[in-house]
């Protein structure tokens, strides 16, 4: 395993994150796919064994019960201190003025929520989850600063936004003396990479690390094109909520060159993949979403691949513009 300093700040993460948006309660249906304590032991125990102690959950990730379930497991397996945990908070969890959105409210009462529930007294990386148009920039950023005066976290992320606004609640962070974000985990893929037109710039400038969530495109860099996902294959969309599309057909010339540089090297096209995600300068840890042993090691083994600029170009040049998706 590799480690990297998120962005430029003094925080040491293993270059792999785990994504634990695949654990949630057996009773939760949100996803078929996703993993209760039993399913995601080995997951753990691999990620452990690997060297990927960064690992990424969320409030609303079966809603609540991701970090109840990884929760548990900082207790069973690894040292507390040996872990970097990030979690995120915005989207609903109930009705009310604390249950979502990005207030001082919600936010005091959510760090709260979130705490209880992973057994932990801080957070090393409280992650908004979303930009909030209803809440005054200067209020998020002063209550994310309060967290961390208070002892229950340590730095702050953002995810998924435009480029201005990230760039605002920074601004009004550093006006006012308070806390910035140190990273930025935005939706980054062969398929998906509008973040290099304005955020990628953006966070050079600031110093802050990307972790790109969906490294892999939902599976779909990962096998020859046409070919489905047997445990993802019924829920797939092809759009997101606002009726964009996730892709487009052109993108089947970008899988077929993840395919042929897989197999002149002799190793998977997820691995590929994420050799082109990780061969961007700005990016500090992709997020990878384990639900088979396969997922991690074919992640890990992407940080001894290194691409040549011949590569490179094949795997960038059949890109389409689109627009950004899921915010």
């Amino acid at each position: 395993m590799q480690y990297t300093r998120l962005g430029t700040s003094g925080l040491k993460v293993s270059r792999i994150a785990l994504g634990c948006m695949s654990f949630g309660a057996s009773s939760e249906q949100q996803r078929a796919w996703t993993l209760d304590d039993e399913g995601a032991e080995p997951i753990f125990r691999q990620a452990l064994d690997l060297g990927i102690t960064f690992w990424d959950t969320a409030n609303i990730y079966g809603m609540g019960s991701s970090e109840e379930i990884v929760g548990r497991a900082l207790k069973k397996y690894p040292r507390r201190d040996d872990i970097v945990l990030a979690t995120k908070v915005f989207f609903p969890l109930h009705q009310g003025p604390g249950g979502s959105g990005l207030s001082r409210k919600a936010i005091m009462e959510q760090v709260d929520a979130s705490l209880s529930r992973l057994g932990t007294d801080y957070i090393d990386l409280y992650q908004i989850h979303r930009f909030d148009p209803e809440t005054p920039v200067a209020e998020t950023m002063e209550a994310l600063h309060d967290v961390v005066k208070a002892g229950k976290v340590r730095y702050i992320g953002a995810s998924s936004m435009w480029a201005w606004q990230f760039a605002t609640m920074q601004h009004v962070a550093e006006t006012n003396g308070w806390t910035r974000f140190v990273s930025m985990q935005d939706q980054y893929n062969l398929v998906q990479r509008e973040e290099e037109r304005e955020m990628f710039g953006l966070l050079a400038d600031q110093g802050v690390g990307s972790l790109p969530w969906s490294p892999l495109a939902a599976g779909l860099v990962a096998r020859p094109w046409g070919e489905k996902s047997t445990s993802r294959a019924h829920s797939n969309p092809t759009t997101d909520q606002q009726g964009r599309p996730l892709f487009l057909d052109s993108d089947k010339a970008i899988v077929d060159e993840v395919q042929r540089i897989a197999e002149e090297r002799g190793v998977s096209m997820a691995t590929v993949a994420m050799a082109w995600v990780l061969n961007n300068p700005v990016v500090s840890a992709p997020i990878v979403g384990a639900t088979k042993p396969h997922h991690l090691a074919d992640a890990v083994a992407a940080l001894d691949v290194q691409l040549s600029d011949d590569e490179v170009t094949a795997l960038e040049k059949h890109y389409t513009p689109r627009l950004p998706t899921y915010f």
